[in-house]
């Protein structure tokens, strides 16, 4: 069940911080949040991560889709062996469930988070982190695997 809440909780988030920039913000304006660290920039960004592919935002729902279908499969199959490799894998969901809204809705995404290098919203930050826990936890099973070998001659 932490594994919906998570994606539910994530993809709520996001699309309450984006309605809430569409509704106060005007596109291209900033609100400094942090000076020298943090503004929030509304943005529309109809391509993928970096606004690459400008124009066919639409065309990545369907890798969303299959993602996510994909990693429903992936928990089934009990692949998703831990609590930190679940958060991760429901982060990547939440987050490219709520750019896929963005998508099907608008055609474009709402990006707003200006961090100096780039412009992002919190499904972005959400895949991001996903990626950092299974990363961790790979790193993780990889490490507790090497102890497990050296402890046994034979290996």
């Amino acid at each position: 069940m932490r594994y919906y809440g998570i994606v539910i909780a994530a993809i709520g988030i996001d699309q309450a911080t984006k309605l809430w920039v569409r509704f106060h913000m005007h596109l291209g304006e900033t609100l400094v949040i942090w000076q020298e660290v943090l503004h929030f920039t509304y943005y529309r960004n109809s391509g993928a991560a970096g606004s690459t592919f400008q124009g066919y935002g639409r065309y990545f729902i369907i890798p969303a889709v299959l993602f996510v279908l994909y990693m429903a499969y992936a928990r089934k199959q009990g692949q998703l062996k831990n609590g930190m490799a679940e958060a991760g894998a429901a982060l990547l969901v939440g987050g490219a469930i709520g750019n896929a809204i963005d998508r099907a809705v608008f055609g474009w995404v709402t990006d707003f988070v200006d961090n100096g290098r780039g412009i992002l919203n919190l499904a972005d930050i959400a895949i991001q982190v996903g990626v950092l826990l299974l990363l961790a936890d790979a790193v993780r099973d990889f490490i507790v695997s090497r102890r497990g070998r050296k402890s046994n001659p034979l290996t």
